[in-house]
């Protein structure tokens, strides 16, 4: 069975729904930014690590299609709730993805979200 080329991205804000597309393998936070998109706040559009998973200012949500968390920081964020760090996941399938408008620099934690792989 071959994988898809591309998958598609439903991009929720506030009561705003974008759909787009991506190809297969794209960061989800480079796709979210080159589509004029950002998992920051005004803070940390300016003041974050540029990408490499350590500052923890570019999370999500996921509403659908959530992948297995592969970082360590990003294992712990699945594991208790917090918002996914964009800047870690692959995108590999079709997903839905909240943006956090009312975060101020984290986002809260929310045990509802945690990642169960068997859900």
């Amino acid at each position: 069975m071959t994988e898809a080329q591309t998958h598609e991205l439903r991009i929720l804000i506030d009561d705003e729904t974008r759909v787009m597309t991506a190809p297969h393998g794209a960061n989800l936070r480079r796709t979210l930014l080159d589509a004029g998109l950002s998992p920051y706040t005004r803070i940390t559009s300016t003041f974050n690590c540029g990408g490499r998973g350590l500052c923890a200012t570019c999370g999500v949500h996921f509403e659908a299609g959530e992948p297995a968390p592969e970082n360590w920081h990003d294992q712990l964020a699945a594991r208790f709730g917090y918002p996914r760090l964009s800047c870690q996941i692959a995108i590999r399938g079709d997903m839905t993805v909240r943006i956090l408008t009312e975060k101020v620099i984290w986002g809260a934690r929310d045990p509802n979200r945690r990642y169960r792989p068997d859900a």
